[in-house]
């Protein structure tokens, strides 16, 4: 289908950040936004793009109180010519419908989602960011906003993409990798079979944001989780895939409990893992394992994935409030091999041979 949307251009641009290299993450956002409508029996329909800023919204609605809501993330970035391209967008859109789902909500085509992607940023393409290390964040999300108390899916919904140019996840990268020091969760859990932990919505980061204030007080950055069923195995990393060099092997944990989000960025490692003949499995990997990896020096790099950040490197883990080295506490070739292959294809500085990249046909 051949999307086609009008636009609402705004009348009072933002002013543009002054430093590019101090972008931050999502503390500036652009001038425009794009708009879907869905109601039961019609679809969607009446997509638009219109300025960026707050909408009216019913106190009744039922995203307010039962917290019917999805969301994605995705970053589009500008190459040394000028060309404006996605990263694996059509994974997106496969994670996007299988949270729609799991959530009672409408599928979205996945045309739908890249043709809305293409028109926001066509309208804010002078916001692309230039600068090494920064990208357009794009937040695509959809709400149930039918005034309702009763406990049923809405039938009508509202998708919505923003757009925020910006930096490194964490502060200290802006200037190049580094690594962080990580709470390993015992307390609280992220998700346990059956639940939505391979969703992205809402409420997983809700409720793991006491745990990630707790961190702070052992001045970590996040927390690893364990599972919740045995508080054993470890899961993710804050928000983002994990991964663990112990030896000649990267370990991460499987998707198969239905407690992992199944990232993009994930796959993506672990494809170039293979391609590059490094050995690496997906299997259920124990705090005790890596914790004994270290005493005995084969614990050689830890490191999160994901879209925000790429590639999260981790020095040290806080055990019980005891720390656990990772090495030599620095970035690990293999985390830094592979941020530089990611990144460097998302920007068009080294080849895609993978086929992941998608060009949007804009030039900034």
């Amino acid at each position: 289908m051949n999307w086609q949307f009008p636009v609402t251009r705004t009348t009072h641009p933002k002013p543009r950040p002054e430093d590019e290299t101090k972008l931050g993450f999502a503390r500036y956002f652009t001038d425009h936004m794009f708009v879907i409508d869905y109601d039961e029996g019609q679809g969607w329909h009446d997509g638009r793009v219109v300025p960026h800023e707050p909408i009216l919204i019913e106190p009744a609605s039922c995203v307010l109180h039962y917290a019917q809501m999805m969301f994605e993330g995705m970053k589009a970035y500008r190459t040394p010519t000028g060309e404006i391209q996605l990263f694996r967008p059509e994974e997106n859109a496969k994670r996007m419908n299988r949270t729609n789902e799991r959530m009672c909500i409408p599928e979205v085509p996945e045309g739908l989602l890249i043709a809305g992607v293409r028109a926001v940023i066509e309208q804010d393409i002078d916001w692309m960011p230039s600068a090494p290390g920064t990208a357009m964040y794009i937040r695509p999300f959809i709400f149930g906003d039918e005034v309702s108390f009763s406990v049923l899916p809405a039938k009508h919904y509202r998708f919505m993409i923003i757009l925020s140019p910006t930096g490194s996840y964490y502060a200290a990268n802006d200037g190049g990798l580094s690594t962080t020091r990580i709470y390993v969760q015992d307390e609280y859990i992220r998700a346990a079979r059956g639940g939505t932990g391979f969703a992205k919505c809402g409420g997983n980061y809700g409720g793991g944001m006491r745990a990630s204030k707790d961190a702070m007080k052992y001045n970590c950055k996040d927390v690893l989780w364990l599972d919740a069923a045995e508080n054993k195995y470890v899961e993710e990393i804050g928000t983002s895939n994990a991964f663990f060099r112990i030896a000649d092997e990267v370990i991460t944990a499987p998707l198969d409990s239905g407690t992992i989000l199944p990232g993009i960025t994930r796959n993506s490692v672990i494809q170039l893992l293979k391609k590059w003949g490094v050995k690496v499995t997906e299997r259920k990997l124990s705090i005790d394992e890596i914790i004994e990896a270290s005493k005995n020096g084969t614990l050689q790099e830890i490191f999160a994935s994901g879209t925000a950040a790429v590639i999260s490197p981790i020095g040290c883990l806080c055990v019980e409030g005891t720390d656990v080295p990772v090495a030599d506490g620095k970035v690990g070739p293999v985390a830094q091999k592979l941020y530089d292959t990611l990144y460097g294809m998302q920007t068009g500085t080294v080849k895609d041979d993978m086929g992941w990249v998608y060009p949007l046909g804009l030039k900034a």
